[in-house]
């Protein structure tokens, strides 16, 4: 009986080191994850500080992809360059148009960049007139007349134009 006892008493002593042994491999799992989140962290940092540090960027834009390593960008000052690009730059992302910034000593491919928008643009995309005729503009009656004249004319009566023999325009530059 003394023998069952010892038994009974040993395999509960195992069976609780084995949940305390289960418990420590999980909170390693999760302190193994925390590691992996803070050093990808670190990492960012670390390229944002490099990229500050740095002498200065170019911006360009990919134009095509020679091989696996190396890219024709055109710079935003002009010339075109045969580069390279950071190690841990997704390539696939780096398509015809794309926007980089590149090192200026070095002339590697450092970061993607977002899309140029100019924000006046970006802004008149969503603005709407709305319903103007001729008369809602007062003031401008010769100018309306030149735009009848130019624009409107030839689009609603062009064999006036066939008449005299004068081409019809085929566009209209409009300024100030």
């Amino acid at each position: 009986m003394a023998t069952d006892e010892r038994k009974q008493q040993a395999l509960q002593a195992y069976v609780k080191k084995v949940l305390e042994h289960r418990d420590f491999e999980a909170k390693l799992k999760k302190l193994r994850e925390q590691v992996k989140e803070v050093s990808k962290q670190y990492d960012k940092s670390e390229d944002d500080l490099k990229a500050l540090q740095s002498v200065g960027q170019i911006i360009g834009e990919v134009l095509r992809q020679l091989d696996d390593e190396r890219f024709i960008v055109k710079a935003s000052s002009g010339p075109r360059y045969v580069v390279g690009c950071k190690p841990k730059l997704d390539k696939k992302k780096l398509t015809s148009g794309t926007r980089v910034a590149l090192d200026m000593t070095t002339l590697t491919i450092l970061r993607q960049l977002p899309k140029e928008v100019d924000p006046t643009v970006f802004n008149m995309l969503h603005e709407s007139p709305g319903q103007v005729n001729y008369s809602d503009v007062g003031g401008l009656n010769e100018q309306i007349r030149q735009m009848r004249e130019v624009i409107e004319l030839p689009l609603t009566n062009p064999e006036l134009f066939k008449r005299v023999g004068i081409k019809t325009p085929k566009g209209v530059l409009l300024y100030g």
